[in-house]
């Protein structure tokens, strides 16, 4: 927060695949006269031998399909070349599928036994690459990346064989789960063979007839994402939208440390109309989303808002935090609508939106309203067209991986990393080049955040980036992000009602986490330990630890997804909020497969007196820090120098990490300490801490005045710095100094650091920053306010 704030793609359709629909559906009903179920039979088999027609009636020695949960099912009456096939399975397996995003949870198998699993394929549907790509995991090890039977066969209706060895879990199953990458994942015929000899022969077992039950799990509809997750539809009238909305804005917009918590999903489809559109305002722990697998799926005609919060005649959006909008398309459409014509989102940090693609007028800055200051945001994988990017106020701002018409202005920092249409690097800023800009052609490696989406069967899944390297403009400008899609019942849904114990067993379990809108209060922490999990925060989820014990702990894993979740410090000191990594790691191993900390944000104090020593601790290698604000409260509730006690805001010991959009603000000490090599930060927005109470109780060490905000040890020897921005302002009366606002080795490589800039915000308060770096560069003081004081390179 800054001073100056008042009070402080879509496939065909074709006729057997709507038949094959109507079907299951009937076939359902009449199993059962309840609402939907999916129907997953539980099939005694004889022990050491499974084979299954999936989606398909028995074709000896197959079973008619069975153990299955989730997926849709269609048949074929074409003749199948099974001639590349070794123990091929009969033709009519091969003439029908399940497909969707599903699993197959065999049982009655041999405890830890082990067996031969044979996936049959043949492509039914499609007739070139590219068109069906999945994944196939067995027991939670992925098999089968970026599969893809056509390209695989090298034609359509040609049988393919795919092998492997698996044992049992001690209960005596094995679970086979398909994952989306491209249109569907499918399936024909599954099976599972004692012993692990390389050429198995399918045998003639009889088995059981099937015998259907039913699960809890719907075929379409959500789980319980709890009371305050709106899901709205297209027939929804848009009245009914236009009102529920609105309501929930009167009461967020100025809510800021309240406790409410609101999730509003937009399925597939749109939303009004160039004559009736749907504009709304968003306020404090609301987040936006669309339900779609891309976000051309779901368009608003309207306008999605953020205005300047008002305190009397004072309008600002500097303290704008705690919301978001992801994943939609929105037709700028703001008719009778005066001053504020086009899209508005005035925001300040914790406020990102990704995945959006805005055509039409978009400004950063509430101009309607004065003096309409605004302090920063971020925007990843979008798509802005129609006109310039009006910045206007924003003091600091990053745009990552996107594609933009254009941007207006500079006041501070505005950094663009991997933008299509990105302004010129420009630092500092110029009158030939405008600015100040800082500008990068690729981002060096990210991974975009997790997201719901419902499938064309209506059923929920998390759709799961893969990571990137050296990349520019969104993950879906050329068809669907890469990635992976998980279906919902690989997730526990919790609940605030829920313990930390109860969460924990479900991770254990391996279950990834969703955690659905409210306030969560741990006794004790959670703990992530498998590689890959995903952990998934809607509405704004707010974490809060009792007691003093550490919020979250994360193993030291790859692969690990932390994402959309605020840590609020409780009124016992927490050592830490978030570790991510049991130990620091000095090597590279995570590189292909990277943790993800993306849309967390941390918060000692402002809610109640909170205290921690450390908000976050990055001890994993490779880990990526996307869009972070740690921040000390400067206003609100149980704020002062004793009260909302806090040092450090991030503490990075593992090789290798890379951080975008960083902020963290008004800790007590080092704000960041940068241990582990490797390390790059692109974009840094700081404000040291208002409120020391003299020189004497805030000194790095004997005759070093304050505390510098980015610390990189000394005994680093890589590290990366790209647009990195320090602010002072010291509201005690005293004149208060900082040395340096970044420290860092002078044996670094020349040039590892760019664009540096420190400022003072008001004339107002005493003191300032005596140096940019290492005792380079000028003073930014009271005497020079609001003046940027800038190095362009170090060492």
């Amino acid at each position: 927060m800054d001073v100056n704030v008042s009070g402080a793609p879509l496939r065909r359709k074709t006729l057997r695949r709507l038949i094959g629909m109507i079907m299951l559906l009937f076939c359902m009903v009449g199993l059962f006269v309840i609402s939907p179920l999916i129907m997953r039979p539980l099939v005694a088999h004889a022990a050491g031998n499974v084979q299954i027609n999936s989606g398909g009636p028995a074709a000896s020695p197959f079973l008619a399909d069975a153990d299955f949960s989730g997926g849709s099912t269609a048949s074929v009456s074409n003749a199948i070349d099974t001639s590349g096939v070794s123990n091929p399975a009969p033709v009519a397996v091969y003439q029908s599928n399940r497909y969707g995003n599903f699993t197959y949870t065999i049982p009655g198998l041999t405890a830890s036994g082990a067996y031969t699993v044979r996936l049959h394929f043949a492509e039914e549907y499609w007739t070139k690459a590219g068109q069906r790509v999945f994944n196939v995991s067995i027991n939670g090890q992925q098999v089968l990346t970026n599969f893809d039977i056509v390209a695989t066969t090298g034609a359509e209706y040609k049988a393919v064989v795919k092998q492997f060895s698996a044992t049992a879990s001690s209960g005596g199953s094995i679970t086979i789960q398909f994952t989306t990458v491209v249109d569907n994942a499918q399936i024909n015929g599954i099976e599972v063979l004692g012993g692990s000899s390389p050429t198995p022969t399918p045998t003639n077992t009889p088995t059981s007839t099937p015998t259907a039950t039913p699960t809890s799990t719907p075929v379409s509809g959500p789980p319980n994402f709890g009371p305050n997750t709106y899901i709205f539809t297209p027939s929804t009238p848009l009245s009914q939208i236009q009102s529920t909305v609105n309501s929930i804005a009167n009461q967020q917009v100025g809510n800021e440390f309240g406790t409410q918590r609101y999730e509003l999903l937009f399925m597939p489809g749109t939303y009004g109309t160039s004559t009736n559109p749907l504009n709304f305002k968003v306020g404090y722990y609301t987040s936006i989303a669309g339900l779609g697998r891309a976000p051309t799926d779901v368009v608003i005609n309207g306008s999605i808002d953020v205005y300047n919060l008002c305190a009397g005649t004072v309008c600002n959006a500097t303290t704008n935090f705690w919301r978001s909008v992801s994943n939609l398309t929105i037709n700028v459409t703001t008719p009778n609508m005066g001053c504020y014509n086009g899209e508005f989102w005035a925001v300040s940090q914790a406020a990102p939106m990704r995945r959006v693609e805005i055509n039409g007028a978009t400004t950063l800055q509430d101009y309607c309203t004065n003096p309409n200051y605004a302090s920063g945001g971020f925007i990843a994988d979008s798509k802005i067209t129609g006109s310039n990017i009006i910045s206007g106020s924003q003091q600091q701002f990053i745009v990552r991986n996107s594609q933009i018409t254009g941007w207006s202005n500079g006041v501070w920092n505005q950094v663009f990393s991997g933008v299509l249409g990105a302004p010129a690097q420009c630092f500092p800023a110029a009158s030939s080049c405008g600015g100040p800009y800082t500008t990068l052609p690729t981002s060096p490696v990210t991974r975009e955040a997790p997201y719901l989406y419902t499938d064309s069967s209506g059923n929920y899944n998390v759709f799961v980036p893969s990571t990137q390297t050296n990349s520019s403009g969104t993950t879906w400008a050329n068809g669907a992000t890469p990635g992976t899609s998980l279906p919902i019942s690989r997730f526990y849904v919790a609940q605030p009602s829920d313990s930390a114990a109860t969460i924990n067993s479900a991770l254990a379990s391996g279950k990834d986490l969703i955690f659905t809108p409210g306030i969560y209060n741990l006794s004790q922490s959670i703990n992530v330990t498998n590689p890959d999990t995903v952990v998934l925060g809607l509405g704004f989820a707010t974490l809060i630890p009792q007691n003093g014990v550490v919020t979250m702990q994360v193993a030291n894993a790859p692969g690990v997804m932390i994402s959309s979740l605020i840590f609020d410090a409780g009124t016992t000191n927490s050592p830490v909020l978030l570790q991510v990594g049991s130990s620091a790691m000095h090597n590279n191993q995570y590189a292909s497969d990277p943790p993800a900390i993306q849309d967390v944000f941390f918060r000692i104090g402002g809610a109640t007196a909170g205290k921690a020593t450390t908000s976050l601790v990055v001890n994993s290698a490779n880990v990526i820090l996307d869009d972070i604000w740690a921040w000390r409260a400067d206003h609100g509730n149980g704020v002062g120098w004793t009260s909302n006690t806090a040092n450090n805001g991030l503490i990075v010991n593992g090789d290798n990490v890379i951080a975008y959009g960083l902020a963290v603000e008004h800790y007590q000490q080092y704000e960041v300490i940068w241990n582990g090599n490797g390390g790059t930060d692109i974009f840094f927005q700081n404000e040291m801490p208002y409120d020391p109470p003299s020189q004497a109780a805030w000194m790095e060490a004997s005759g070093v005045n304050g505390w510098a905000a980015f610390k990189v040890a000394n005994t680093v020897t890589s590290f990366h710095g790209y647009g990195m921005g320090s602010y002072s302002y010291f509201n005690q009366g005293v004149n208060i100094l900082a040395a340096n606002a970044f420290e860092v080795p002078t044996t670094l490589p020349a040039g590892s650091l760019h664009d540096l800039l420190t400022i003072f915000l008001s004339t107002s308060g005493s003191g300032g920053i005596t140096h940019v770096i290492n005792n380079t560069g000028g003073s930014s003081t009271s005497a020079n306010p609001d003046t940027a004081v800038t190095v362009t390179s170090y060492p």
